[in-house]
């Protein structure tokens, strides 16, 4: 299509000014005919309006931007080297707002929200010239009860920085201007060469909307020639459909069938792709022509038919605008148009080119054979039209067909443009000087340094500063590493990659077989085969298990590994109490078996209940007692008719149970069903055990202790399990692990005593040994876990001086005690049982440092660390005992945590020696890069704004969602968002809690379908299509640096990226950096707004966020105006007391409470 990449020269006496207007295409680019309606209704790119009355503050460190390059004449180095003009603080400054004169014009240049807005920044006052709302439907009382002062004509002209829509008159306004005064504007140098002089004459500083470069990605918060834009598109449907004689959708009746309308729409521009959505959105089947390829991706995400020419030629320009395409092609595009003409029932056009006259894309031919009913909408009406029928400014009849040219569409919807308007002017102002001073907050200036100010910048005390120079080219984004070509290996790099392999399988395949030379006996070759075969079983089956579920996976292996009750009860006696020591070790092991047993199997049951939604079928699997019962029966009837291999293949089916139950884990359908078979598993067990107890023992005193231990401690479980909060679960976890551990140790050393040592060999020695080791590990480790989990201890890392040596001192004392143990324990039990002792104070210190010098946001991979450690517990005193049970189900658990270990360190891109020693590490080759700029706050309304224009919003919550138990919040939020027809999805980090999955339970116990809740890896690929990201308490996590910079502490760490997504607001307290300590840049991204939680830092306090009572309170016609002023009552503006301040916590920053805030806001918009 036809486009000119420079403005025209328009007469010889604009000499060098027009001369340089070519750099304005890369400063102000052009407004191709494809994209753009008219001068104030023009747009750079498809972005949707800004949140009605929701203003940003710019706080936090600024930096300025990129230094300007040359241009062709030098004047960006004296640009950028010119003093910058002295501040002026707020308190000096008075704002004018002039009624609108143009013909039909009906807009205003600040709405009520904005003279709040501006008042509470500071300023000395605001004048509003009387009536000049009135036609937006803004009362004069309205901006009265803001704070404005309404004032005469020559009042508004005559404050310090006045603020208009349209170009002053050189003949009725420019004169009221005082002199050296401020104007912020529509202006258009180009066109308005005698406006410019005029006001130069003045001595303004003047300052123009539609000069802003819109390349800078913060710009886009003053855009208000997208903001025009869209609101044409749309008023462009709302039009046709005026006209149009018929439904835009179709309707199939009784009566019979009427057809959808077709709208064909020309150029993908902001206006667009506004009358893209709005006509889809009516049911019309949408076309759309543009000569850049990117539109159609963007066209057809808003369900349009992308219209293309046969010619291989793409119309992509500088800055992502069209080019000027060659005339073969303008040919080919014709021929297009006039096919569509034909078949279409309306056509949209949005082309314009600035400085010249429209080009002509409908010629009255295409017109005249169009159906009769149709209807042509010229957005391009000002400037010529794109429509040979256009009469500018009428709607006229060419034959059957309806041509619109109205060239005000923005003014016809006054009240949403002046909205917009307003946002884009007021933030525009507010930003100038704090931007580039952020420590002088309340002081206006004019800041050569601010690319944005500067590109707008027309005139400074009467000096013409227009065209800015040119800013610097953006850098190309780094290519994908997916787009790189995949290296061909050499013959000699593969011979070698496959020797390495060999090698290392050699290696294995040979220990494997070594192990024949140091067994003692088949019965220890047997058990090896058992470990090897489950460990396998155990690997296959953990990597099956839904991410989603690995809590319940957790919670049900800890369950499982109370199998360790079974060491306790074989070495039970002395009646209905112990009677020695090892009797009394014993007993303990199946009381704090049982606590794990009773406790694990209720608190899985409760969180897979959780995750069952109303509308999922019903389940019987209480019917699987029926096999558990004839199970048992089995295994009774066997063992009382004198069968003594019963209980071996027994406790086949109890491993196999076990390994089914983690199996069942894979998927949502089959969970539940899962934790009933690892009952039934535990089960079996425990009776095949008992009935092997009463063969050796047959004193019915000791079934009855062991009975009771077993009774007694599934009952304190099941009852901790069933009180505990959900947010409790990492806590309890540890808890129950520290239980095994302390289980391990009492049968470990309880074996040994109850043995001669004479008769044990090695291998029960070293089994032993390793028993009490890692039981005392467990047992320590899991007890400072659950402090630093339940807040009794400090979360941050112990750093103890030397800690290392520390830890190697006691893994060498403990080395010690096992060479003393299994030398001398054989021939003297006293060295032995002393050994044990020492081993287990060694240990116990070991697990309790290692532990203590892990930080609290690590415990994700402490607690998946622990679970492995209890199960390999397990495997030790099942080789200890020669119990093939107790080796399978501790291979499984072994591996189980071993697997979740890894899923958690590959989550952190950290290795487990990283963690376990303490810090974050990286093979950095130079410091991290210095994260500049500033940050841009959001307040409640603003955020519940923003959600609820939203059609696709994802959640990303983090551990701070968790603490504050704001899923209900949450909960509420998303149901009441997807009622409305809002697309919700939930995003989760691997290690974004304190276990894993820890945030899918308390999603699911709020009642969040899990269907909606997505991996990582599931939310990344489709972030780009998410309208907005509300981040709920995350931060490392959501980290761009782990992606962008190569020497960030967390590079290569995988994160949600957020960013990605069109708009962000991150919910948190304080700028404050996450655990890992590096700096976040998706703080400072334009597209993202800070929701902070502290009393500082969201609200300020009382008078920061209401003014004081005077101000804002005062009575119900200072606040209100009357019950018309905003949403007709009290209530519908603030809510009530709760909604407007919270309570003390939201004063204090708690994630639930803003949640909770956030929802009522929203609630409120939405009248649910």
């Amino acid at each position: 299509m036809r486009a000119s990449p420079a403005l025209p020269r328009t007469s010889a006496s604009q000499g060098t000014m027009l001369a340089r207007a070519a750099q304005l295409n890369r400063a102000v680019p052009a407004l191709v005919h494809l994209c753009r309606p008219s001068p104030h209704l023009a747009a750079a790119a498809a972005r949707g309006p800004a949140p009605a009355r929701r203003f940003s503050v710019i706080t936090n460190v600024a930096t300025p931007e990129a230094p300007q390059k040359k241009g062709s004449e030098g004047q960006a180095a004296s640009f950028a080297s010119q003093a910058t003009v002295a501040g002026i603080p707020y308190a000096d400054l008075t704002i004018g707002v002039p009624r609108e004169t143009y013909a039909n014009e009906c807009r205003v240049a600040l709405t009520p929200a904005g003279v709040t807005a501006l008042k509470k920044a500071g300023f000395k006052n605001v004048v509003v010239e009387a009536g000049a709302g009135a036609s937006a439907n803004f009362s004069d009382e309205e901006y009265k009860a803001a704070g404005a002062t309404i004032g005469s004509t020559s009042d508004a002209f005559g404050q310090d920085i006045v603020l208009k829509i349209r170009p002053p008159s050189v003949a009725s306004e420019v004169g009221l201007f005082k002199e050296g005064g401020r104007l912020i504007s529509f202006i258009y140098p180009a066109q308005n060469k005698d406006l410019v002089e005029a006001l130069q004459k003045k001595k303004m500083t003047v300052l123009g909307m539609d000069c802003i470069p819109r390349t800078i990605s913060r710009a886009q918060t003053f855009d208000a020639l997208s903001s025009m834009a869209n609101i044409a598109g749309y008023r462009a449907v709302v039009e046709a459909a005026q006209h149009f004689g018929r439904f835009f959708t179709g309707q199939i009746t009784a009566a019979g069938r009427v057809p959808p309308a077709k709208v064909l729409i020309i150029g993908g521009g902001v206006a667009g792709l506004s009358a893209i959505g709005t006509a889809k959105n009516m049911g019309a089947i949408v076309r759309v022509f543009d000569t850049r390829a990117a539109v159609a991706e963007q066209a057809k995400s808003l369900g349009a038919e992308f219209l293309t020419v046969e010619l291989e030629e793409t119309g992509e320009g500088q800055g992502g605008y069209a080019k000027e395409m060659s005339p073969e092609f303008i040919e080919a595009e014709m021929a297009l148009f006039r096919e569509q003409a034909r078949d279409v029932d309306i056509i949209i056009s949005t082309a314009l080119i600035p400085g010249k006259r429209a080009p002509l894309l409908i010629t009255k031919d295409m017109v005249e054979s169009m159906k009769p009913g149709s209807v042509t909408v010229d957005l391009a009406a000002e400037q010529g039209g794109n429509i040979q029928t256009t009469v500018p400014g009428e709607v006229v009849k060419h034959g059957s067909v309806t041509c619109i040219g109205y060239t005000d569409m923005p003014s016809r919807l006054p009240a949403q443009s002046s909205t917009l308007l307003s946002n884009n002017i007021s933030k525009f102002l507010l930003s100038q000087g704090p931007f580039t001073h952020p420590k002088e907050k309340d002081v206006w200036r004019v800041d050569h340094k601010d690319d944005a100010v500067r590109g707008a910048l027309v005139l400074e005390n009467g000096q013409l500063m227009w065209p800015a120079p040119p800013l610097p080219a953006p850098a190309a984004p780094p290519p994908k590493k997916e787009a790189e070509a995949k290296k061909e290996l050499t013959p000699e790099e593969i011979y070698a990659d496959t020797l390495k392999s060999a090698l290392t399988t050699t290696v294995g395949l040979s220990c494997i077989v070594g192990l024949g030379a140091v067994s003692p006996g088949p019965a220890f070759s047997s058990m090896m085969t058992k470990f090897g075969l489950a460990s396998i079983c155990g690997y296959q089956t953990v990597w099956g298990v839904t991410p989603a579920l690995h809590s319940p996976l957790m919670s049900v292996t800890n369950a499982i590994s109370g199998l360790t009750a079974v060491g306790g009860m074989v070495l039970a006696g002395g009646g209905l109490v112990p009677g020695n020591t090892p009797q009394a070790l014993a007993a303990g092991a199946i009381l704090a078996s049982a606590v794990n047993i009773g406790g694990g199997f209720t608190i899985t049951q409760r969180m897979l209940d959780m995750f069952k939604r109303p509308t999922d079928p019903p389940e019987y699997n209480q019917l699987y007692a029926i096999p558990g019962l004839a199970m048992l029966a089995t295994y009774a009837a066997g063992h009382f008719t004198g069968h003594p291999e019963m209980e071996s293949l027994s406790y086949l089916g109890s491993g196999g149970l076990c390994i089914a139950a983690i199996a069942c884990l894979a998927n949502q359908q089959t969970a539940r069903l899962g934790n009933a078979l690892g009952l039934i598993g535990v089960g079996t067990g425990l009776a095949a055990t008992l009935g092997a107890v009463s063969q050796t023992s047959g004193d019915p005193a000791v079934l009855a202790q062991i009975l009771g231990s077993l009774g007694i401690g599934g009952a304190i479980g099941a009852t901790i399990a069933k009180k505990m909060a959900i947010t409790d679960l990492p806590q309890m976890v540890a808890a129950f692990h520290s239980l095994v551990g302390l289980a391990a140790v009492c049968a470990s050393i309880s074996s040994y005593m109850a043995s001669d040592p004479a008769h044990l060999d090695g291998v029960h020695m070293t089994a032993t040994f390793l028993g009490t080791l890692i039981g005392a590990v467990t047992l320590t480790g899991s007890a400072v876990a659950f402090g630093k989990l339940h807040g009794l201890l400090a979360s941050a890392p112990l750093a103890l001086p030397g800690k290392n040596a520390i830890n190697l001192g006691l893994a060498a004392g403990n080395a010690a005690a096992g060479v003393a143990f299994i030398g001398s324990g054989t021939t003297d039990a006293a060295t032995g049982v002393a050994a044990l002792s020492a081993t287990t104070g060694l240990a116990g210190i070991l697990g309790a440092h290692m532990t203590a010098s892990i930080g609290g946001a690590d415990m994700p991979v402490v607690i998946t660390l622990l679970n492995s450690y209890s199960g390999y517990a397990l495997c030790a005193e099942g080789f200890m005992l020669q119990n093939d049970l107790l080796t399978t189900v501790g291979a499984l658990i072994g591996s189980s945590g071993a697997i979740l270990s890894y899923i958690m360190c590959k989550a952190m891109n950290r290795s487990l020696a990283n963690v376990i020693l303490g810090g974050y590490g990286t093979t950095a080759t130079g410091p991290a890069a210095k994260v500049e700029g500033t940050h841009t706050e959001i307040d409640v309304l603003g955020a519940a704004e923003a959600i609820t224009q939203a059609k696709k919003v994802l959640i990303v919550p983090g551990y701070g969602l968790a603490v504050a138990n704001a899923q209900y919040a949450v909960a509420d939020l998303v149901n009441g968002l997807r009622k409305k027809g809002i697309a919700v999805k939930f995003g989760i980090h691997p290690v974004a809690g304190r276990m894993p999955g820890q945030l899918n339970v308390l999603l699911a116990e709020a009642g969040v379908p899990y269907d909606i809740v997505e991996e990582m890896e599931e939310v990344n690929p489709e972030i780009e299509s998410f309208d907005l990201a509300l981040v709920i308490g995350a931060n490392d996590t959501v980290n761009s640096a782990a992606i962008e910079d190569p020497n960030s502490v967390i590079a290569g760490m995988p994160v949600i990226e957020v960013w990605k997504a069109k708009q962000v607001i991150m919910m948190k307290r304080s700028m404050a950096s996450g655990y890992a300590g590096a700096d976040n840049p998706v703080f400072v991204k334009p597209n993202t707004q800070m929701l902070l939680g502290d009393a500082k830092m969201l609200l300020g306090d009382a008078k920061m966020l209401l003014g004081d009572a005077k101000m804002l309170l005062g009575d119900a016609k200072m606040l209100l105006g009357d019950a018309k002023m905003l949403l007709d009552d009290a209530k519908m503006l603030l809510g009530d007391a709760k909604m407007l301040l919270g309570d003390a916590k939201m004063l204090l920053g708690d994630a639930k409470v803003m949640c909770d805030k956030l929802k009522a806001q929203i609630f409120e918009m939405m009248h649910i």
